[in-house]
């Protein structure tokens, strides 16, 4: 499913507004701006806002500092150039070149840590005249329509301001409706909102457009992630990596019995997570030994158990080689019989590490929905199965006993320690970016 533009969110965030003018404005700017020359557009930048980072504490300046250098990367990857920097409280990506609106909105759409950003307009302070005259100008450019209701909100962040920010709010606002009539006050559920905030430069702004939320990449350690060609393990890295956790990848190949395709699935899947968590290091390893040595030696209902056991060493080896925390995988409670409570205890007893499912009281629509949201799910379904579907029993065993699962196990010999090193050394590793 294609995300939705960037471009038609922006239109429907404009209620009564008709945006087309300011959408050709933007394209007027992205032809007409040239480098090293001064910005005629109204917007400047792009102001950042965060949520949780702002309860951090003494260890604020650390998500901060993490989150500006999320949002510097995320924009080299559109045309023009920004610089970030972060004031008081305030980040701001200022365009130093002509840029496309929609690259850049789609770009910090993806920066966990963005709860939202706005197009802003940034002023000297040259007196409240000035400033009233650039508000009604803006108005009158961003919305050629004015038949509907009206807020103005003032935050005076620089106190030697002269004038109190009730005091900003009122004499806007009436400035405004003397400038344009059809416009009317509702201080209760406006359907427009005009933020004046006065800081080293006055910062005006009529649009927030959502960001993902969470916390910045790289701020909550290293995990990782058992990757498959479903829906969930994609949906599971996106939640962790949500909470400032960066990824590394395992997938488990079996040739010939899964093909390059389902490979290349993966790859594909593995490239969608990365637009929201950074670059992923990919472990492909071949694992189709290891399952055949299994179905020989152990009983057909427990082949799922014995084999996920067996995924889980050695997920939890190159994790130790990443330097990770922690195995995330996305195992929900009752979805399939090696995720019941007992199936997940049996698999659990072979780590040593932390295993994150962050998925685990999700039903399958709600992870559906994020597939949706993020962009897998369209990979996810494409019919290219993994080792996990081809070896799977007729009847598995939904409630298996450890002690039953070790006696099994004892069947296999040293010979599975060979075919695990093995798996070790021939393992393949892919840097996938967005």
């Amino acid at each position: 499913m294609r995300r939705k533009s960037w471009r038609s969110l922006y239109q429907s965030c404009a209620d009564t507004q008709d945006t087309k003018t300011l959408q050709r404005r933007f394209a007027a700017q992205r032809t007409g701006l040239q480098k090293g020359k001064r910005r005629v557009s109204m917007y400047q930048a792009f102001l950042i806002k965060y949520g949780e980072i702002g309860v951090k504490g003494k260890n604020r300046h650390i998500f901060e500092d993490t989150l500006v250098s999320q949002t510097a990367n995320a924009l080299r990857s559109v045309d023009g150039e920004f610089t970030v920097r972060k004031e008081n409280g305030r980040i701001y990506a200022e365009a130093q070149t002509a840029f496309d609106f929609d690259e850049v909105a789609d770009a910090l759409s993806c920066v966990f840590g963005i709860v939202g950003f706005c197009p802003v307009v940034l002023l000297e302070d040259e007196g409240f005249e000035q400033l009233a005259q650039t508000v009604v100008d803006h108005v009158r450019q961003e919305f050629p329509k004015r038949d509907f209701t009206l807020k103005v909100i003032t935050r005076r962040a620089r106190k030697n301001y002269p004038m109190e920010s009730m005091e900003v709010s009122a004499a806007l606002g009436e400035r405004l409706l003397e400038a344009f009539p059809e416009l009317r006050v509702d201080v209760h559920h406006p359907q427009v909102t005009l933020y004046v905030e006065i800081r080293n430069k006055i910062n005006l702004y009529s649009r927030i457009l959502p960001g993902p939320g969470g916390m910045p990449v790289g701020t909550a350690g290293r995990a990782m992630l058992l990757l498959s060609g479903g829906i969930d393990s994609p949906v599971a890295g996106y939640m962790i990596a949500k909470r400032g956790v960066k990824l590394d990848a395992v997938y488990f190949h079996a040739p010939p019995y899964t093909s390059e395709r389902a490979k290349e699935k993966v790859i594909d899947l593995a490239r969608t997570v990365a637009k929201y968590a950074g670059p992923i290091r990919l472990h492909i390893i071949n694992f189709t030994e290891i399952q055949l040595y299994i179905y020989d030696k152990c009983p057909h209902d427990q082949l799922t158990i014995i084999m996920r056991r067996y995924m889980m060493k050695l997920a939890e080896y190159f994790a130790g080689q990443e330097e990770a925390l922690g195995l995330i995988t996305g195992e929900s409670i009752g979805q399939v019989a090696s995720q019941t409570m007992q199936s997940l205890a049996v698999t659990n007893e072979v780590c040593t590490m932390p295993v994150y499912r962050p998925l685990i009281g999700f039903d399958k629509q709600d992870i559906v929905d994020i597939a949706l949201k993020i962009g897998t799910y369209e990979t996810s379904i494409l019919p290219f199965e993994d080792c996990c579907t081809i070896f799977v029993a007729k009847h598995p065993v939904t409630k298996p006993n450890l002690k039953s699962i070790l006696k099994s196990e004892s069947h296999l010999t040293e010979k599975i320690d060979a075919l695990m090193q093995e798996a070790i050394d021939t393992a393949e590793m892919v840097r996938v970016e967005a």
